[in-house]
């Protein structure tokens, strides 16, 4: 994959954002996914839970360093992790997610997933986010997910058919397979006893009828051949997104091609000129490859800043010449070869392993199992510029290419005016051809070549072609009907082939037992209202099954770490596939399999109930009408992924209205037994495995480790066989089941007879915020943000926004996080929040109560710790008092929190199992050990170590975190579209009924931080790691300032900046003005810290990987922190075992060479639009703002104030090489402050010298968990 954007946002305001959520696991807890294929805008219907699984603390490290460059609510914006499916922007590395496990979602990546009844925002097992969001909502307590619910609009009809909208339906994308199910698979409904007033006729005529299409959605058709769609988008406002896609992927290699198209995409995207005299503009460029297709994107401005150019027709010829004209120079073709073979060592994780081995098994019959897009080593080496260019020459042609242009687009005809001007003439010249036929090659045309609607196009104003009679004489080379035909064998009754056996992927860097059971389909178009009916009902079938086994399984030790049962549709493997993944620990995997199969049995045996079928309804089309009232606040490039992945599916591609009333329109037609009849069907293969009846699995596949930890014995072969697997599948068929009972939710928490004691108690009201402020109430006219501290000494700020319609944000800060852990509670707080999301409960309401009165109210709830701070935050809707709803689910946890043994239990064992699970990792035990050294052993920035974490009691960790929840050590922050009466009325309800806290003088009070003392010997080390394959990483560090300007030995260098000359050269007076404000201005640092950051990733690609070819990865990041004294900088590499000392030192000399190569004006220039960009593009979000907000009246952060906010784009402008280089010489990047640690695995690595993650306990063995699900290995990385 190829990228060229820059790293850190705004380098300023935000609180961290670590969630205990990582990609290691999804906690004890089950999760059920299933995609609704229509559009919704962003916010995935789920519930409160926090993440399940701790986040390492070598990712906190770094990811907080990434939260605290960015003001965004969840994810930077470098978007590496929740867009690692498309790769669009530069995704994170394995090396890198040691330090970014942690990172959490920005909201621009919460609109990723588009569905009217929008569900947990979740990626399916092959890493894509796809367009109908996956299952939902009941997630294991406080969870990183959100959804609102929408306005309602009204459905109108004629006569027994919708209204069709004009506008074209989508073509059929080149799939590997067909899309239809057999006919007769789906069988009719009866509807006449169920709708008396409706004859069966009129309802069957409805259900026939067509979605309708986008109205908005511009599809048209060159001369040559290349289809283009346009979309006017206006969010972010001022900025577009322009994606070539070509319809070649790793399918249509031959034997000795493997890894080709991959290699063009880089070697076409890097090479590009024309690409890279854009970088200056602002924009910012990738690519990616997968099984069916290359994409190259560009997102720009619509002007540049200076010269109001219309950026369009250069972003334009810049993907011509990527796609079409690229220069295969060999000095490139060895570039990106080097960079390839680095890349493929990068990826070659043992998770990425695994993805290998459940695609190989579940297409073993076709060839997506041997044509995964990174391709082989032995032929990436061979391959000359002749063999590339021939291989370009054969698909890359405008007929086989597909151009996407979604943005800030005002003038349609101006556009497409464009699009012909810059690529109409492209293979005209001499690309005559013979014209196709029409039926050579049957079916597979639909494969190949997007075709439009015949009679269609001519009846809709928005499909445009370029003179038809021209067309006709011209006869453009055709999309190639050559491409092979992949065939599926279906999981379907009837569709008899011989049972394949489990499968066992064995490997000795697995840390716990995890099985794959997979059904695979043909992809089921939503074209219809009876298609979307049916994905709406599969959608609240599957929603019981998660929340079931959540509830039912609450013991310290339930037999599974996780259950996850996923139903999504794959545009890249062209087909459905239903997989149930059980993981558990190695001694439980045989309970494990029992009690998921039972769990599933019960659920297809006896249905949903008529309560959750209620519930989950109500919860849907509430989230759908909020999504609905988002339709203007859904960003360009979530709207373009949809409609790519759409037309890929060929799904009727909707707006978010249209979504809504379509599905209120189809819901008021559901009925339990359908549900119940529908949903049975996707779980046949497991609840009937082995029946004659039954369909077959595609493939059964368990992943497991070669030896274990046994009490009392040690390390242990583990020994499994298919057999043993086939029996534990069928113990769960013969376990007796019982119907579900109904279970009460509760419509409030908080009654209003018990709100008037508690007012009549607290007496609740707004006092003056500080002695030297008089005011009750401080509102700031330009931001429209208001500050209040309660008489209880809880200070809050809000704002009211209508970016997102009814929907806000709300976020708690308590102030002290690892920082406050003292010698004897090393890892209490860290366990205790964890604790307190396991049990989920508050009041006299059981964890079971609570997550279903926020599905009931759409109220999504996370709480993390970091090394400053707990946080709590919540997504709420405004509809159906969900404000209120929010307010009294957070006074009730800062009131009356449960703690229960048996969450405490839980949350030990899954810190303990993942401490033991460093060792195998490359990554994380080689961030672990740097972090030690430089630390001086600190262990409140690591994971806590097995003694630490025995040493705990449930008493110790909740007086731990409880301690922290001190009136004024509090802050709320509220962002959304509520009136001033409506969110103060919460405020003093809710937050001001809260009890006063005393012992508030002890926040300030920690055991002291210190790096470690210099020189030491452990300033360079090295990390050893048995594997059959090679790879390499590193990293290095070293401390910085916080962001406020304060060093760890108690420097203020604020001193030193006011000492400091200014040298204005040719500024003006109001520049000159600019810069001496900067200077003085708090977020100084902060301010040129980040762009610092920018310049140093810049020469890091461009050095040690474009020039010095030693690394496919590297970047720089900060982390700055806000509360404690102190900061750090850590550079991240992956390499090779031959490469990676080489690549450490080149990355030092970056690091060093600032001096003697100093920066340029332009290079300043660039990093300064990038990051206003990106604050651009991010200022309508609410998470955005409501990460501004943070700190605004911490007592513990006395230099954060409003100015902080309403000066931030000044400020960057302002800046000055000058100013950069104050922030850089405060960097320690002498020998003797510098740490680093090169991290080795392969067969030999080690050999001479032995080098083992340091721990008084490490011979223990507590089996941690890995990752599962075929994402990694179904496309390429980000080619920078």
């Amino acid at each position: 994959m190829a990228t060229s954007s820059s790293s850190s946002v705004m380098a300023g305001i935000q609180v961290p954002q670590s969630r205990l959520d990582s990609s290691v696991s999804k906690g004890r807890r089950s999760m059920v996914r299933v995609n609704i294929p229509v559009p919704a805008a962003s916010f995935p219907l789920t519930r409160f839970h926090l993440s399940s699984v701790p986040a390492p603390a070598a990712a906190r490290w770094l990811g907080d360093a990434r939260d605290r460059n960015s003001i965004e609510l969840y994810q930077s914006r470098n978007n590496n992790w929740v867009r690692k499916l498309r790769m669009k922007k530069k995704k994170t590395s394995d090396a890198s997610k040691a330090w970014k496990g942690s990172a959490s979602v920005s909201r621009s990546q919460q609109l990723k997933t588009w569905v009217p009844c929008c569900s947990s925002l979740s990626h399916n097992c092959y890493g894509k986010t796809t367009p109908f969001p996956t299952s939902t909502s009941l997630s294991p307590f406080f969870r990183q997910k959100s959804c609102f619910p929408l306005s309602s609009h009204t459905f109108k009809t004629h006569g027994n058919h919708m209204r069709p909208l004009c506008a074209t339906v989508g073509p059929d994308e080149p799939h590997a397979a067909s899309t239809s199910l057999p006919d007769g698979l789906l069988e009719k409904q009866d509807f006449d006893s169920l709708y008396p007033q409706l004859q069966t006729a009129e309802l069957e005529g409805f259900l026939s009828g067509e979605l309708p299409s986008h109205p908005k959605l511009h599809r048209g058709q060159l001369k040559n051949g290349l289809r283009y769609l346009i979309l006017p988008n206006k969010v972010p406002a001022n900025r577009f997104e322009a994606h070539m896609e070509v319809h070649v992927g790793s399918i249509d290699e031959e034997d000795d091609e493997q890894g080709m198209a991959h290699m063009i995409e880089h070697v076409a995207f890097l090479g590009s000129k024309k690409r890279e005299k854009l970088l200056g503009t602002g924009a910012r460029s990738n690519a990616y490859t997968d099984f069916h297709h290359t994409v190259f994107h560009i997102h720009s401005p619509t002007y540049t800043k200076d010269a109001d150019e219309d950026l369009l027709p250069l972003v334009l010829d810049a993907l011509n010449e990527i796609a079409f004209h690229p220069k295969f120079l060999s000095s490139r073709v060895e570039k990106e070869r080097r960079a390839i073979l680095s890349e493929l060592q990068m990826m070659n994780t043992i998770e990425y392993r695994v993805d290998c081995q459940l695609l190989q098994h579940l297409h073993s019959e076709n060839k997506l199992s041997k044509r995964f897009p990174i391709g082989l080593e032995e032929q990436i080496k061979k391959w000359d510029a002749d063999k590339i260019r021939k291989f370009h020459e054969r698909w890359y042609f405008p007929a086989n290419a597909t151009l996407y242009i979604v943005g800030d687009i005002n003038n349609i005809s101006k556009t497409i005016n464009q699009i012909e001007t810059v690529l109409e003439q492209i293979g005209l010249e001499n690309e005559m051809a013979s014209p196709p036929t029409s039926s050579a090659f049957g079916a597979m045309a639909n494969f190949l070549v997007p075709k439009l609607s015949a009679g269609f196009a001519g009846s809709s104003s928005h499909e445009r072609s370029s003179n038809a009679a021209d067309q006709s004489k011209i006869l453009k080379k055709e999309r190639h009907a050559v491409r092979p035909s992949i065939k599926h064998n279906w999981s379907l009754p009837g569709h008899k082939t011989d049972m394949k056996p489990p499968q066992i992927f064995q490997h000795e860097l697995l840390q716990n037992f995890s099985i794959n059971m997979f059904c695979k389909i043909p992809v089921a178009k939503v074209r219809t209202f009876r298609d979307l009916r049916n994905v709406l009902m599969k959608r609240i079938f599957l929603s019981a099954l998660h929340f079931r086994i959540n509830s039912r399984y609450k013991s310290s030790n339930p037999p599974f770490t996780s259950v996850e049962l996923d139903h999504s549709d794959s545009g890249r493997e062209g087909c459905t596939v239903t997989t149930l993944t059980v993981t558990a620990e190695p001694k439980n995997w045989q309970n494990a399999i029992r009690v998921a199969v039972q769990e599933v049995r019960r659920l297809k045996e006896f249905g949903v109930t008529k309560g959750e079928l209620t519930r989950y309804m109500d919860a849907l089309l509430k989230d759908s009408e909020h999504l609905a009232a988002m339709i203007d606040n859904v960003s360009s490039v979530d709207n373009l992924d949809f409609i790519m992945e759409s037309d890929a599916l060929g799904h009727m591609v909707m707006d978010q209205t249209q979504g809504h009333e379509c599905l209120m329109a189809v819901a008021g037609t559901v009925t339990l037994e359908e549900v119940n009849s529908i949903g049975a069907q996707v779980l046949e293969f497991i609840s009937d495995f082995g029946k004659p009846t039954a369909p077959l699995p595609a493939a059964v596949v368990a992943c497991v480790p070669k030896k274990v930890h046994v009490d009392g014995i040690g390390e242990t072969e583990f020994k499994i066989t298919s057999t043993e697997i086939t029996s534990a599948i069928k113990s769960g068929l013969i376990e007796p089941i019982e119907a579900e009972p109904e279970l009460e939710v509760p419509k409030e928490l908080i009654s209003p007879q018990q709100l008037q004691e508690l007012r009549m108690q607290q007496r609740p009201s707004f006092i003056p915020l500080s002695p030297e402020i008089g005011v009750t109430k401080l509102q700031d006219r330009e931001t429209g943000i208001t500050q209040l501290r309660l008489s209880n000494g809880i200070p809050v700020n809000y704002k009211i926004s209508e970016n997102e319609a009814k929907g806000g944000v709300m976020r708690l800060v308590v102030g002290g996080g690892r920082a406050a852990e003292s010698s004897d509670s090393k890892g209490a707080i860290v366990v205790g929040v964890r604790t307190l999301s396991e049990g989920g409960r508050v009041g006299n309401f059981s964890r079971e109560q609570v997550e279903l009165f926020c599905v009931n109210h759409l109220i999504n709830c996370s709480l993390e710790s970091t090394e400053e701070f707990i946080a709590m935050e919540f997504r709420f809707t405004l509809r159906d008092n969900g404000m209120c709803a929010a307010f009294q689910l957070l006074h009730m946890v800062l009131e009356h929190s449960v703690w229960v043994e048996d969450a405490f239990d839980r949350a030990r064992q899954l810190y303990l199992s993942y401490y033991r699970s460093i060792p195998k990792s490359l990554e994380r035990s080689t961030a672990h050990k740097l972090m030690l050294a430089m630390m001086n052993d600190d262990e409140r920035f690591v994971e806590p170590t097995p003694k630490s974490l025995q040493n705990l009691t449930l008493k110790s960790v909740k007086d731990a975190v409880m301690n922290q929840f001190i009136g004024d050590n509090m802050e709320v922050s509220i962002v959304g579209d509520f009136s001033e009466e409506e969110i103060e009325s919460c405020i003093l309800d809710y937050l001001g009924t809260v009890r006063a806290s005393k012992n508030s003088e002890s926040e300030h009070e920690f055991s002291p931080i210190l790096f470690r003392p210099s020189p030491s010997d452990l300033q360079f080390q090295q990390v050893f790691l048995k594997d059959t394959d090679e790879r390499a990483c590193a990293y290095i560090a070293g401390p910085a300032p916080n962001r406020w300007g304060f060093t760890i030995d108690g420097k203020d260098l604020f001193e030193s900046v006011a000492d400091a000359q200014l040298h204005y050269d040719e500024r003006n007076d109001a520049q000159k003005d600019l810069q001496r404000k900067l200077r003085s201005h708090p977020l100084f640092y902060g301010i040129t810290m980040g762009l610092l950051a920018e310049v140093i990733n810049s020469r890091l690609f461009t050095t040690v990987r474009d020039s010095l070819g030693l690394t496919y990865d590297v970047s720089f990041e900060l982390n700055l922190f806000d509360r404690l004294k102190l900061g750090w900088y850590v550079v991240s590499v992956t390499s090779t075992p031959s490469k990676v000392y080489k690549a450490v030192d080149a990355c030092k000399n970056v690091l060093r060479g600032l001096h003697s190569n100093k920066i340029s004006p332009r290079e300043l220039e660039r990093a300064k639009r990038t990051l206003l960009m990106r604050h651009e593009a991010e200022i309508k979000s609410n998470a955005y703002w409501l990460g501004l907000l943070a700190h605004l009246q911490a007592s513990s952060i006395p230099r954060k104030d409003i100015s902080c906010i309403k000066e931030l784009t000044s400020l960057y402008e302002a800046a000055s090489i000058e100013d950069i280089y104050l922030a850089y010489d405060q960097l320690k990047v002498d020998e003797d402050s510098l740490y680093s640690c090169i991290g080795i695995a392969g067969s030999n690595a080690g050999d001479d010298t032995t080098d083992s993650l340091e721990g008084e306990e490490s011979s223990e063995s507590f089996q941690g968990v890995i990752p599962v699900g075929r994402g990694l290995s179904t496309m390429t990385r980000p080619t920078t």
